[in-house]
């Protein structure tokens, strides 16, 4: 595929085709990854961050935030529960921060949650994801080390003057690619992912994005429609390729089906974002390619002080109701859940 298929199955607005680009899709997650949906139980553990990103509610200059870290019990409890749901991974999300205490803190955890984790039914305990931002390659290293094998480094658009437009003068798109680039170095299975429908943004620069996943030969894609959080700068934009709710999640969708047809064996998670525009956001992205879906499990006291965007749904639902929820929606999307396993991408396993 090629950018002008790409940019196609972007803009057609021709439903019967689009119809026949899902089912594609569709189509292709089974023949090269099968019919399993993977969970990473989420752990957001702390919403301080050092970075001041024009679009995210967790911002450094958002003063209306209540800033919390959870406590190694806390945030072992929630990955042990996880494995005792055979859930098989948990994604530990955070703040950018890099700081030694930080990092030590973060390499604390993942060796803990590897050693107490592990069971007959998973002898080598539970896979961690890790995504707490840029780091150096010597921190990566100790990362993994510890015990975590995949890392999610969401680069948010790789267009420079867009990127430049939403980040701060200190954050730079070729610092970003080079974090991807020393992830690989050091071993792990590296996801990103991009923001969908933002202002200003058009199909030929998603289109790049989709391509620039390919070149970079990435394991896993963690994209999703771009929705405004009102305490940010992003908030008062208005542009004229602006776009509707719907629009935006009609565009994920398409994005989802366009990354399956154009890398077949990646991982693809349906994010949270689309429930947040459609109900049934996540089961549509399952019908459209996704395979990865991560159930809610930061203690339901601090859920609501890590909110990226407005409107975030599950704040409120605890999670055994989360678990419940998400079996009810994947059943009725025909699909099995893939209990104690790490859930590998087929594209890093072919690697090996």
């Amino acid at each position: 595929m090629n950018k002008n298929d790409l940019i196609h199955i972007l803009a057609t607005p021709d439903r019967l085709e689009l119809e026949r680009i899902r089912g594609a899709a569709e189509e292709t997650l089974l023949r090269c990854c099968g019919n399993k949906v993977y969970f990473r139980g989420l752990i957001e553990f702390s919403n301080l961050c050092d970075n001041d990103c024009l679009y995210c509610g967790i911002r450094k200059s958002n003063r209306r935030v209540a800033r919390y870290v959870l406590t190694k019990e806390k945030i072992i409890e929630a990955a042990l529960w996880c494995g005792e749901q055979g859930y098989g991974s948990v994604v530990l999300q955070s703040g950018e921060r890099c700081d030694e205490k930080f990092i030590g803190f973060v390499e604390e955890i993942v060796a803990a949650i590897k050693d107490k984790s592990r069971t007959p039914a998973m002898p080598e305990g539970l896979g961690i994801t890790l995504s707490v931002g840029e780091q150096s390659e010597a921190t990566y290293r100790r990362f993994f080390a510890a015990g975590a094998h995949r890392y999610l480094l969401r680069i948010e658009t790789t267009s420079p003057e867009l990127y430049k437009r939403l980040h701060p003068a200190n954050m730079r798109l070729p610092d970003r690619i080079e974090s991807l680039n020393a992830l690989r170095r050091a071993g792990f299975q590296v996801g990103t992912g991009v923001m969908i429908g933002l202002p200003g943004q058009t199909v030929e620069q998603l289109a790049d994005d989709l391509l620039f996943f390919r070149d970079i030969d990435i394991d896993m894609i963690g994209m999703g429609p771009y929705i405004m959080h009102h305490d940010t700068p992003l908030s008062a934009w208005r542009d004229v390729h602006e776009r509707t709710a719907a629009d935006r999640f009609d565009l994920a969708l398409r994005m989802i089906a366009a990354a399956r047809l154009l890398l077949e064996d990646v991982n693809i998670a349906a994010a949270t974002a689309l429930q947040a525009i459609d109900p049934e956001g996540r089961e549509k992205a399952l019908s459209w390619g996704a395979n990865i879906i991560m159930p809610q499990l930061t203690p339901t006291e601090v859920r609501h002080d890590y909110q990226l965007y407005d409107g975030k749904p599950c704040l409120d639902e605890s999670a055994d109701q989360c678990r419940s929820c998400l079996q009810i929606r994947i059943a009725g999307a025909g699909r099995e859940i893939g209990y104690d396993s790490w859930g590998d991408s087929r594209h890093a396993i072919n690697k090996r």
